[in-house]
């Protein structure tokens, strides 16, 4: 098989995506059937790669359900979840950019977090267009967003432990965040809020507390609960300091925001408290694949989001098979779409032709060939909208390039999972849907015009990242 042919299939997702003409579940379905055409749809080869893919979907498909399934349930409930006040005050501003509303795409993914964002933003007052570049903010933790579900799918695709991609890609969040936080205090401004030297101290200072917990978080714990379990902690922190609220107010927020609190115990308790965790981890564990994660039902993220969205409707009187209804809607299309890439990741891997790919890309360019990862990775981000589906597409090729070319997989994958996952913000669902909810009506052009800086933290960190891997390995 000839390399043109290897990358046939994943060029032609590309071109689909990129020309707005497909959606990300044709892309998938085209490049599924165009892998399986170029693999040469060998029964062994099919019979082998296709129940691994199926198995590592489920598992992903499993969580986008029951994440929608959690969402729609607090729709039902009928209760407004913000308790913001009116005035943008900058700590109000800070603590929503970078500890709610990513508290809130941790749990739930696929936007949530950003239209919470969004409709805050709106009860603050300020201007639509900087709205909606503070409401990016809310995508700022995605590779743990969704309960880490594309680092998930990368680790697996990368023959890592999800915890190892997880706290590699923490790390270097950290220069990715540092950046960000530059940028929102100019996004603050342009929208009226002014930040001062002191205010910029104390940002920083809960910045860097931030990124410390969500370091040791991914080190010390599950990957699933490394983003929502520090910026809740620290929203009910920063809650505590910045409103003093009364004995009325506070109930009132655990009232609104119970089912959250629930939650993210629940989570944080059956991962971190370990005669809980040894105990639900391995009961009725199902391995079918030894290269895949296990399931164990009562352990996996999913059965809490269902516990905690069925109490929740039936406390409220909702009809529960309506919002089981409305989850369906919600969730078939992303579940689609993960399916059809990660079975494509699957036989890219298992027909070699990852492989050659990095060995021709190696052939061509030598060492220097690595600097194409955060230009994949950010490029699949952008067009998918999604970590699941970027990493899916593009983790078997990226990580084959960094054994072809003699440098670390895990960090390359961590590169590649950082700037996939991050560029999502930026992409065309992502600032559509807020153009949509906020009823701009400035031209795309526009939008981008002003958004596109947010590109630079993720991709400044991963090019540097690759140089210093390849200074690292050149000095050995």
């Amino acid at each position: 098989m000839s390399t043109a042919l290897a990358l046939l299939p994943l060029l032609l997702v590309l071109v689909l995506l990129a020309s707005g003409r497909a959606s990300a579940l044709t892309a998938g379905i085209v490049g599924l059937a165009a892998t399986i055409a170029v693999a040469g749809a060998a029964p062994s080869l099919l019979a082998r790669e296709i129940p691994a893919g199926l198995w590592l979907s489920g598992q992903v498909i499993a969580i986008i359900a029951t994440g929608i399934f959690f969402h729609h349930c607090l729709q039902a409930r009928g209760e407004a979840a913000a308790t913001a006040a009116t005035e943008a005050t900058p700590r109000r501003l800070w603590a929503l950019c970078f500890l709610i509303a990513p508290f809130t795409e941790s749990v739930t993914g696929f936007g949530v977090g950003y239209m919470i964002a969004l409709a805050a933003l709106r009860r603050f007052g300020l201007p639509g267009l900087p709205t909606l570049l503070l409401g990016l903010y809310s995508q700022t933790l995605v590779p743990w967003g969704a309960l880490a579900i594309g680092t998930t799918v990368g680790a697996a695709l990368a023959g890592l432990a999800p915890q190892q991609l997880g706290l590699a890609s923490a790390l270097l969040q950290v220069p990715i965040h540092a950046l960000y936080l530059v940028l929102y205090w100019r996004f603050a401004r342009t929208a009226g809020v002014a930040v001062s030297a002191a205010q910029k101290l104390d940002d920083i200072g809960w910045t860097a507390l931030l990124l410390l917990m969500v370091c040791l978080a991914n080190r010390y714990g599950d990957v699933e609960i490394a983003g929502a379990a520090p910026t809740a902690l620290l929203a009910a922190l920063r809650f505590w300091r910045d409103e003093r609220p009364d004995a009325k107010r506070l109930r009132h927020v655990l009232r609104v925001n119970g089912p959250y609190i629930a939650l993210t115990l629940a989570l944080c308790a059956t991962r971190l408290v370990p005669p809980l965790r040894d105990f639900l981890k391995p009961l009725w564990a199902v391995k079918p694949f030894d290269n895949q994660p296990a399931f164990a039902p009562l352990y996996a993220p999913g059965f809490w989001l269902i516990s905690v969205g069925v109490i929740v409707v039936l406390a409220s009187r909702a009809s529960l098979p309506r919002v089981i209804a409305a989850a369906a809607k919600g969730a078939w299309r992303a579940s689609a779409v993960t399916l059809a890439f990660v079975v494509m990741a699957e036989l890219y891997v298992g027909s070699g032709m990852a492989q050659q790919i990095a060995t021709a890309l190696e052939a061509a360019a030598g060492p220097g060939a690595a600097f194409g990862v955060p230009l994949f990775a950010a490029i699949g981000g952008f067009l998918t909208g999604g970590g699941s589906a970027a990493n899916a597409m593009l983790m078997p090729m990226v990580t084959a390039l960094a054994r072809a070319v003699a440098l670390d997989p895990a960090w390359i994958a961590a590169v590649q999972n950082s700037l996939c996952t991050n560029l999502t913000m930026l992409s065309p669902i992502r600032i559509s849907m807020g153009a949509a909810l906020l009823g701009l009506t400035v031209s795309d052009a526009e939008l981008y015009r002003r958004a596109w800086p947010l590109a630079l933290p993720p991709l400044i960190t991963g090019i540097a990242a690759i140089a210093l891997l390849l200074a690292a390995s050149a000095s050995l």
